[in-house]
């Protein structure tokens, strides 16, 4: 028996060396790993840049890895960092050893309308220095075709596609299914408009918010459509005609998308991946080891030429602070909205001597309203102290968004920005009913007031929810009057465009609820000028730093700056594309949505909107 032990454990033993053995080799590799990878390029006398966003273009990468079900169901997937992308542009275009920019937009799957109108403002700056843009898939998504239009070359696959599927906004509404289970749902809200709520209390959109969201999204649209048959040469009424009617195009090319789309003028040239090669080949020439063109990766290139001519770093400084993803109570990572992480950052450029200006980057479809006011006083108290705020809104700055953008001395919004929904909501179930007919479970006791335990276990008082309704009628008006105090406008004049409605960036222009029209340099110059800081100032994100456990994740994964956070490797082939999975992405977000509302009260500013 002792004999019998002793073998066991000097086999445990023996398994648990090896274990540290392998572990110590894997964290050996990723050093090696990612010290190879901060090696410079290999120059040659003429070079292709080769930039191949992947996923979703975000203006924060999130710093928590990717769940279980993101990496079986195919999302949220990998993201690249917007400001990397425009920054390797640009210092592209004046960097004498780049000569032609390759865009492999072969895994780039969504991004803004704003977003991709800032990269194809950088790509026509690159242009102008006399350089060469080559486009290259061999399909191309919505997005991706934007930014292939603005190249001056645009490649595809000859059994490739090019996708122009318009603007849509779906959602799964479940009020049967809850009816059916029995599930109460209180809900409470102010404003006509406020539809995040509606998949819980309807089956199908309700006419104001179907009104609101065609009205956003023909602006969008519009505004897609122009810029893409502007650089395409091409007019407005064909490529529409190319969306609406692509069956008819597909056709009459005998079912050969590709040829259709040359035939639409949307492709240049459809051949094998060879194709591009031999071209890239001819414009700056053949390795003579690898027989491929001479390219230089956007990652390596990027790392190095920070490196190598580091933007200046001392001085007065304009404090850029990112508020990407929805806003929740509390602490939070890169890539959602913390009410005290986010102050944290804020009080950090405002207590800074060499900060003298800050900036606010929304992105944001909102979420806790007093999240939302906790992040909204730390840029009053920030202009208070002679600090100008000037907010500069991305794709999206709604709700919340937009609450936290009142406290600025200007705000400003790209044409396509989503903006707007001035309404407040709040949502509690309970799960009495289902309980005791379908498991026989009941809840019985006693207490001193209709407020003590409230508990979704049970049927809500009545009491309780006429305090939820006025706290909500109450959060409204602040709202309001935090719109009207900072828009000089009248709380009628602010609640005629609230009621929770979306509008555009170009129709809240036109209402009032921002001051101009332009992307976040316009907005950073603006502030600089504020401070009286002239030319001579330098730009600093102030982000949260990762802690140890999220370096060595993204170690793992492989840079995030511009490229795949998460191997497409890891996703069973097919699986993530199929609609399985596009029906099981749907209820994962409406539980992740349901997840993060934490705010105290219960109280939240959040719209439904995606345009990524």
């Amino acid at each position: 028996m002792g004999r019998g032990l002793a073998r066991l454990w000097k086999w445990s033993n023996a398994a648990r060396i090896a274990v540290l053995n392998v572990l110590f080799f894997v964290i050996l590799l990723t050093v090696l790993v990612l010290a190879l990878r901060g090696s410079s390029p290999d120059f040659a006398d003429d070079n292709a840049l080769v930039l191949a966003p992947k996923g979703t273009i975000v203006e924060q990468l999130g710093a928590e890895g990717p769940s279980l079900s993101s990496v079986v169901m195919g999302g949220p997937g990998p993201e690249t960092l917007l400001r990397d992308v425009i920054e390797t542009i640009e210092r592209a275009g004046e960097d004498e050893r780049i000569d032609v920019l390759v865009l492999d937009l072969a895994e780039l799957n969504g991004a803004g309308v704003s977003k991709l109108q800032e990269i194809a403002a950088a790509l026509k700056v690159f242009r102008g220095h006399g350089k060469k843009v080559i486009a290259t898939s061999d399909n191309y998504s919505q997005a991706a075709y934007y930014l292939a239009a603005h190249a001056d070359e645009v490649y595809m696959h000859q059994m490739g596609e090019v996708g122009i599927t318009g603007l849509g906004r779906y959602h799964m509404y479940f009020k049967d299914a809850l009816d059916r289970f029995e599930v109460q749902w209180h809900i409470f809200r102010v404003g006509k408009y406020k539809s995040a709520v509606e998949p819980y209390i309807a089956n199908e959109m309700s006419p104001a918010a179907r009104e609101a969201d065609l009205e956003w999204m023909g602006d969008l649209w519009a505004a897609w459509i122009a810029d893409v048959a502007a650089a395409r040469g091409i007019a407005e009424a064909d490529l529409i005609d190319y969306a609406q009617n692509f069956d008819d195009h597909v056709v009459a090319a005998n079912g050969d998308a590709a040829a259709a789309a040359v035939a639409a003028g949307l492709i240049d040239h459809t051949g094998g991946r060879d194709a591009v090669r031999d071209r890239l080949i001819e414009l700056v020439g053949e390795d003579e080891k690898t027989h491929d063109f001479h390219r230089v990766d956007a990652e390596a290139y990027l790392e190095f030429v920070r490196e190598e001519s580091p933007r200046r770093h001392r001085g007065d400084k304009v404090a850029v602070i990112v508020a990407r993803g929805s806003i929740v109570d509390g602490e939070a990572p890169a890539g959602t909205i913390g009410g005290d992480s986010t102050a944290k950052l804020i009080r950090k450029a405002r207590l800074d001597d060499d900060t003298k200006a800050l900036v606010l980057r929304v992105d944001s479809g909102g979420g806790s309203a007093f999240a939302s006011e906790v992040i909204r006083r730390e840029f009053e108290l920030a202009r208070a102290a002679g600090k100008p705020v000037v907010v500069s809104m991305g794709s999206v700055a709604a709700s919340g968004g937009y609450w936290i953008s009142t406290a600025s001395d200007e705000i400003w919004a790209s044409p396509t920005t989503i903006t707007g929904s001035i309404g407040i909501f709040g949502m509690f179930p309970t799960f009495e009913k289902p309980l005791a007919k379908h498991l026989g479970v009941h809840v019985d006791g006693v207490a001193t007031t209709p407020f003590a335990d409230v508990s979704p276990e049970r049927a809500l008082d009545p009491a309780v929810a006429r305090a939820l309704q006025s706290g909500i009628e109450h959060g409204y008006r602040e709202f309001l009057a935090r719109v009207a105090a900072a828009r000089n406008m009248t709380t009628e004049q602010v609640d005629a465009v609230a009621q929770g409605r979306v509008w555009s960036g170009v129709d809240a222009h036109a209402a009032g609820l921002v001051d101009h029209l332009g992307g976040l340099q316009d907005a950073i110059a603006s502030a600089a000028t504020r401070a009286e800081l002239g030319t001579e100032y330098q730009v600093e994100y102030v982000e949260k730093e990762l802690d140890l456990k999220d370096r060595v994740v993204n170690g793992l994964l492989g840079d995030a700056s511009i490229g795949e956070r998460v191997g497409a490797s890891v996703t069973p082939p097919g699986f993530a594309s199929s609609p399985y999975a596009a029906v099981l992405r749907h209820f994962e977000e409406q539980a992740r949505l349901v997840a993060g509302l934490n705010d105290p009260r219960g109280i939240y500013a959040y719209a439904l909107v995606d345009v990524d």
